[in-house]
């Protein structure tokens, strides 16, 4: 007849709130890498399709076909696939992170931003000096 109340574990509304505005903004961080990736990947296919384009031409008959765009564009599309899998990875991570019930502290990690623009630096040398050979030789 007297049941017990059940006790309810008091939540913190602020804590929580705060746990929801970092869900939203990890969700909107992935997005931005979904179109970044993208759009890597978009330029590569793209650089790929204008240079077959080119070289299906009878005026370009003449010209050697230009290996450095093919290199080019699956660099394009490599950078843009490891970057969209890295950042599944670490939407995920930080989704675990969030809903865990120990206090949420903020935990030091590589930057995908940085390795993304490493590596299309590294892209862009070597585009260059490839360009900067051919026009020379």
């Amino acid at each position: 007849m007297n049941d017990p109340i059940p006790t309810r574990k008091l939540v913190n509304i602020q804590a929580e709130l705060a746990k929801e505005r970092n869900r939203a903004a990890a969700e909107r961080t992935l997005m931005a890498w979904i179109r970044t990736c993208l759009t890597l990947i978009s330029f590569g296919f793209g650089i790929d399709a204008i240079v077959s384009a080119v070289h299906s031409l009878e005026v370009a008959k003449n010209i050697n076909p230009v290996r450095l765009s093919r290199i080019l564009s699956i660099a394009f599309i490599v950078l843009g696939t490891y970057a969209m899998i890295v950042a599944a990875i670490e939407h995920g991570k930080e989704l675990r992170h969030i809903q865990s019930n120990e206090e949420y502290l903020y935990t030091p990690r590589r930057s995908l931003g940085l390795t993304v623009a490493i590596a299309l630096v590294c892209i862009g040398i070597f585009a260059f000096v490839g360009i900067l050979v051919k026009a020379t030789f």
